[in-house]
């Protein structure tokens, strides 16, 4: 599903209220490249879901935006944690 927005919403302060958490915009020529994007940084760390991307009028590509917590590494390959 593409949306369509004018300006991507502003940061909350919840989002970056503590050392660890992170806000991350996505810009990609595509959809899949952004999804398989947010898959990568979803098998390793706690992260929201991405269920769209947005197209700005005017501008090339896809935008994706989601938020990480860094203080939860996922487990590694094996079962291992990531360093």
């Amino acid at each position: 599903m593409v949306g369509v927005v004018v300006v991507m919403e502003a940061i909350s302060d919840v989002h970056v209220s503590e050392p660890g958490l992170v806000v991350v915009d996505v810009a990609a020529a595509d959809d899949e490249t952004a999804f398989a994007f947010h898959a990568a940084l979803e098998a390793r760390w706690a992260t929201t879901g991405a269920e769209r991307t947005t197209r700005e009028p005017g501008q090339s590509g896809v935008r994706l935006r989601c938020y990480l917590d860094l203080r939860r590494p996922l487990a590694g390959p094996g079962g291992a944690a990531w360093p």
